[in-house]
């Protein structure tokens, strides 16, 4: 058959492949410049950009687990406007960067502010807010896992951003599908889910934590069926496109998460064994796609049989 048409619509913005790099594991974009071909995939996401520069979390704030690892980096970023200053200009000259910037603010001000210091710099196709930051206005509830703030959060971003929103949600909750239509009913063009889940690893022999800031965020395989299921889910209650996320590390991971209803997926945690993992999973999409009679890669979001 001819080659497979890779193209999928998120939030109004088409990308040449469903296949992007996840928030927090692919740097500003700039670093993985000499490592991986940017017209070969769909876009990249940002490590989150908040109003002002963080040092984020003590070490030890990274390790391994049995077939994933634990991170609680906090979130480390230069600063939106140190990003604008240093890092967008380079992004710009880089061949088929598609550049989608995550944000977060421990208030909703915050997050409208970097927002508001993101719309008039160019070279960015949509912005992604971090809803798993805990409110520190309203005495630490995580705003998405409340639905009023998560409602409210959105609706006050949406009404500064100049550009698309998608809405990245955190799987920390009882029912994603409730949390999506909040979203939805915001008004967001798109969500993406699921971060990465609440943990705790400790070392009997020490009997400490193993990780500084005691819990940290679960990612990797172990939790790809969880992810899927959370998608699925989510699709079915919403009408936007669905960026599904969690534990891909190979094409059938990515045709997985397609079929459970996401339009497009994103790669992290299977950047830190390989930096060229996006490209590789956005080549052997294409090519499972040829293999499979699938002339459009959009064919397969939502197509589980049941």
């Amino acid at each position: 058959m001819n080659k497979p048409d890779m193209r999928v619509t998120l939030a109004g913005v088409e990308l040449r492949s469903p296949v992007i790099a996840a928030s927090g594991t692919f740097g500003y974009g700039v670093e993985f410049e000499e490592v991986v071909d940017f017209e070969r995939i769909g876009a990249f996401v940002t490590k989150g950009i908040s109003r002002e520069p963080m040092a984020g979390n003590p070490s030890p704030r990274i390790i391994e687990t049995p077939a994933g690892m634990m991170n609680a980096v906090g979130l480390q970023n230069i600063g939106v406007r140190a990003f604008i200053k240093e890092k967008l200009p380079k992004l710009r000259s880089i061949p088929g960067a598609v550049v989608i910037a995550n944000i977060f603010g421990y208030t909703i001000e915050d997050c409208v502010e970097v927002i508001r210091e993101l719309n008039d710099a160019e070279g960015i196709a949509l912005y992604e807010l971090n809803a798993s930051c805990p409110n520190t206005s309203h005495g630490g509830m995580v705003f998405g896992t409340d639905a009023d703030s998560l409602h409210h959060l959105t609706t006050r971003c949406l009404d500064a951003a100049k550009r698309p929103l998608m809405v990245k949600l955190s799987p920390n909750v009882t029912h994603i599908g409730q949390m999506a239509r909040v979203v939805e009913e915001a008004g967001a063009q798109a969500i993406s889910l699921v971060n990465t889940f609440l943990a705790l690893a400790i070392d009997v022999e020490t009997r400490r934590p193993r990780i500084a800031n005691v819990t940290a965020g679960l990612s990797g395989p172990a939790i790809r069926p969880i992810a899927v299921r959370m998608v699925h889910e989510a699709a079915q209650a919403v009408k936007i496109p669905v960026v599904g996320l969690g534990g891909i590390v190979r094409a059938e991971d990515a045709v997985e998460f397609m079929l459970a209803g996401a339009t497009a997926v994103q790669v992290g945690t299977a950047s830190f064994a390989d930096p060229r993992a996006v490209e590789n999973i956005a080549n052997g999409l294409r090519h499972w796609c040829a293999g499979h009679n699938v002339a459009k890669v959009s064919e397969l979001t939502g197509a589980m049989v049941r």
